[in-house]
């Protein structure tokens, strides 16, 4: 029995239940993909699309994973046989998410506040130029350092 990917799985239906029906709901944040714009332990908020309308390129989106929400900064919108897709990546990742449809896209980022596990504020601003490599090797090195510190 796993309790852990239970809870997990509870916990991810009843935040994209909540989103479904209108509401704002907070997360914290795992992972360097969108680092240094979200550093992990940010709490983010996310607001359903229809509040604002569609996502536009430079945004922050949650998309819907099979476990969980991952989010990443929408860096295009391509048309696909007549339906528009959408592609995220991270600020610090090597490459683009694979394309995903409108039913994918959870929500967009409103707000990121810092915590005491990570009392730098987030910058959650729309970012069309992110400098990928600068952060992904801005990354590289803080958990090298991390390594080394330990």
């Amino acid at each position: 029995m796993n309790n852990g990917r239970t809870n997990r799985t509870i916990v991810k239906d009843i935040g994209l239940t909540l989103l479904a029906e209108g509401k704002t709901i907070r997360i914290k944040a795992h992972g360097y993909s969108m680092f240094p714009c979200i550093k992990p332990g940010s709490l983010i908020l996310i607001e359903p699309l229809n509040i604002k309308g569609m996502p536009r390129p430079g945004e922050i989106i949650a998309i819907k994973r099979e476990n969980g929400l991952i989010v990443h900064r929408l860096s295009r919108i391509i048309n696909k046989n007549g339906v528009a897709c959408y592609i995220a990546r991270g600020d610090s990742n090597a490459s683009a998410d694979n394309p995903v449809k409108i039913d994918k896209i959870a929500g967009r980022i409103v707000r990121a506040e810092s915590t005491g596990e990570n009392p730098v504020p987030a910058d959650i601003r729309i970012n069309s130029r992110p400098k990928y490599f600068i952060n992904r090797i801005r990354v590289i090195g803080l958990i090298l350092w991390k390594k080394i510190r330990f």
